[in-house]
């Protein structure tokens, strides 16, 4: 991506420009171009190029520099469209590819090795002997989610303290910036090992604020916060090296703020000098920006006076007379303004309805989705219309197969419907725009101010608890699978918060769920989770679930075999944290929070075989041998083998389940890729299901077989946390051929 860049960069060109012993290239081509072997002491690239030989422009090499004239010499052809070019005794090195004239970014390779640059993508191998790394159904996942600088820690170098680390008492050993993207890569196959499928990570973009570890407070949404990064250690290497693991990547993306320090795009006011983070020192104000004409002695204002010249550049007619943030100066909860006003100090409203606004935001973040993350989180969604992101936003991802979106709706409210009304409720954001002026596509228009009052329209025209459109996508018709109608869906989804909301245990988060999934497009595509890193379930929304082992594994249970994507926040599966704040902001030492580094936990080796099959030695061996860390392992495995439970709809209907405790059959029929999937669910009790297909059944829990004769399975009465998944093993039915996983302290 053109705009990821690093101080660093601009530091060693102008030491290297002082330097002497430059090597030209008529000097360096005669051992550059030699062949070289799988090891060597240089840099060797391949370039994949379908337009004619491509040039090689190179600068800033290190330890001895070597450059060369534009555009640089004639790469060497290997067939099948690939170029190549070696660089020998390099460690790092700058370049940019040539074609016809047209240039490639700026890409830099920073330690020694063979890589292959295709798509606008580096490789650590050649990509056209890998695997493709093909997005997958959404459903078809589980989500294991991390905070990234509070998970581990791979490269000690980059640790650095937020300027209020001082405040919250975070100590050198504990940083709030401290885990990073080498620590992840390190520990994905200790997700693997779990069972997970996906890794849903926090903001990566540059951020600014005086505790920004968590990247909601973005400073630049085109470059990546060079503190997760190291020398050899890229975003890019994170999604590559998942994607070799079998593993997706969910990008936490944030649309509807910046920081109060401004956006590099948006409200240019400051540069990062890196060498000053833990102070705020670090902030170099940009020579002749609107800040230093409104404020030119920023620097001797006090801080509250500082806040205020920022947000007047941002927020105030005169000064963003662009109109890319909102200028709304209050925020009233259930009401229009809460998605026009700013919702808390340090997260600055953008005027989502600007098109120029629009466009640059879905340009960058579609780059990201180039660059291979396979699906969004998108952070706030409340409080953007959802009229405008179905004309402006979602329609610049709908091309990308199977990529997917789903939003935080927050809605701490038991029930469906949110304060205000429809118009911020879970469901509403799954549905495109049925009604008249906003289904055309001509009620977006080029003026920021008439698509501002449309949207501030649609809010009120919504703000009712009268939805009018019903679904049954998620339902059985009977027992039997039915095509879903996606006519009316706006290819979205979101995390389930009523159900989240109501998770003080498994029963009344299903029965919340079952209260809801007519107003939900397809609520097959929501995602689930108890807890997260800003809130539990009510009568515990400040502090990380803890209620007990025995109720999460019971949780955990409904999440797997109900209808829905489950997510697992960090740690859960050693009761990480439990009942500690999740966040106080700099107020307590992180260590004291639901956002405590986890890295220890994870010390030691851990190789992933497959999906929940691994070898493990050290601390992280004990780790995943803990009894919800066995039990997540076995309920991944099990959703993973039966495809009704990922992408199948239910039912509860007393014509063909009864129990007094969770119990319903879900099924998913595909004709064309020859699977029809049945299985009966009963958690924590017995359960009676009837006029079932006759046939073999078989449990996935522990592999008993029941041989149905008259339409009728009976699950004998089981303890609490305990389940029977009994999949139909008949003729044209896709089985399973015996228990799936092993048993731990609950399933058994």
């Amino acid at each position: 991506m053109a705009k990821f860049k690093k101080l660093l960069a601009l530091v060693l060109s102008i030491c290297i420009i002082c330097a002497v012993g430059i090597v030209s290239v008529s000097a360096a081509n005669a051992d550059e171009n030699a062949d070289v072997s799988a090891a060597f002491d240089g840099i060797k690239v391949h370039y994949y190029c379908e337009d004619g030989t491509p040039t090689i422009y190179y600068w800033n090499s290190l330890p001895q520099n070597k450059e060369t004239s534009y555009p640089g010499p004639a790469m060497t052809s290997e067939g099948n469209n690939w170029y190549t070019y070696t660089f020998n005794s390099v460690t790092k090195i700058n370049m940019l590819f040539v074609v016809n004239g047209e240039q490639s970014p700026e890409l830099t390779r920073k330690s020694a090795g063979e890589y292959w640059y295709k798509g606008n993508r580096w490789y650590n191998s050649n990509p056209g002997e890998l695997d493709s790394p093909e997005r997958v159904d959404f459903r078809e996942n589980s989500i294991y989610f991390i905070i990234t600088t509070r998970f581990y820690d791979g490269d000690t170098g980059n640790n650095v303290h937020c300027w209020d680390d001082r405040q919250a008492n975070n100590p050198d050993s504990d940083p709030a910036w401290r885990g990073d993207f080498k620590g992840l890569i390190e520990k994905l196959d200790y997700i693997k090992a779990l069972g997970f499928t996906a890794v849903w990570i926090t903001p990566i973009v540059e951020n600014c604020s005086g505790y920004d570890y968590h990247g909601y407070h973005a400073l630049d949404f085109a470059k990546v916060d060079p503190r997760y990064e190291s020398d050899d250690t890229t975003f890019q290497d994170v999604i590559d090296a998942a994607h070799e693991k079998g593993l997706k990547i969910v990008q936490d993306v944030v649309w509807n703020h910046t920081s109060n320090f401004g956006e590099a795009f948006l409200a240019p006011m400051f540069t990062k000098d890196y060498s000053k983070l833990e102070s705020v020192d670090c902030l170099q104000k940009i020579p002749d920006s609107l800040l230093t004409k409104i404020a030119p002695d920023y620097d001797t204002l006090l801080p509250g006076y500082q806040f205020q010249a920022r947000l007047s550049v941002m927020k105030e007619d005169a000064n963003d007379t662009n109109n890319y943030y909102h200028h709304e100066k209050s925020l009233g909860w259930g009401q229009s303004t809460e998605q026009t006003g700013q919702m808390a100090g340090d997260c600055v409203d953008i005027n989502t309805e600007n098109p120029i606004v629009a466009k640059y935001l879905t340009d960058t973040f579609r780059e990201y989705v180039d660059m291979g993350v396979d699906y969004f989180r998108l952070d706030t969604e409340k409080h953007i219309n959802r009229w405008t992101l179905n004309q402006a936003y979602f329609p610049k991802f709908s091309d990308v197969e199977n990529f997917w979106i789903f939003g935080e709706v927050c809605a701490r409210y038991h029930g469906a419907y949110n304060e205000g009304g429809s118009s911020d409720s879970c469901f509403f954001y799954t549905w495109k725009e049925l009604d008249s002026p906003y289904a055309s596509a001509s009620s977006w228009t080029d003026s920021w101010s008439t698509n501002l009052s449309t949207s501030t329209g649609h809010y009120d025209a919504y703000s009712n608890r009268n939805f009018n459109q019903k679904s049954n996508n998620a339902y059985l018709d009977g027992i039997t699978y039915h095509t879903p109608d996606h006519s009316k869906s706006n290819g979205t989804s979101v995390i389930d918060f009523p159900m989240h909301w109501a998770f003080k245990d498994a029963n009344s988060a299903f029965t919340a769920a079952k209260s809801e999934d007519d107003l939900y497009n397809d609520s097959t595509y929501v995602v689930t989770y108890v807890d997260s890193h800003d809130y539990g379930p009510d009568n515990m929304e400040k502090t990380r679930y803890s209620c007990g082992p025995q109720a999460w594994a019971e949780n955990m249970n409904l999440m797997f075999t109900f209808r829905g994507v489950p997510c697992i926040y960090y740690g859960t599966e050693v009761e990480f944290a439990k009942g500690n704040v999740i966040d106080v902001g700099p107020n307590a030492p992180l260590a004291e929070t639901g956002r405590a580094y986890f890295g220890d936990y994870m010390e030691g080796s851990v190789t992933a075989t497959d999906y929940g099959e691994y070898t493990a030695s050290g601390k992280v061996a004990e780790t995943l041998n803990a009894p919800l860390s066995v039990h997540l392992r076995q309920l991944n495995l099990i959703r993973q083998a039966v495809p009704a439970l990922q992408k199948g709809q239910y039912t509860v209907d007393s014509n063909y389940v009864s129990s007094d405790k969770m119990a319903y059959v879900r099924r998913y029929t595909n004709t064309s890729e020859g699977v029809d999937s049945l299985a009966c669910v009963a958690i924590s009790g017995g359960a009676t299901f009837k006029n079932l297909p006759n046939g073999k059944y078989i449990d996935a829990v522990t592999g008993d077989v029941q041989n149905v004769t008259n339409g009728t399975l009976t699950v004998p009465s089981i303890g609490t946390a305990n389940m029977r998944v009994y999949v139909c093993c008949a003729t044209g039915f896709t089985g399973i051929d015996g228990q799936i996983g092993t048993n731990g302290a609950y399933l058994k």
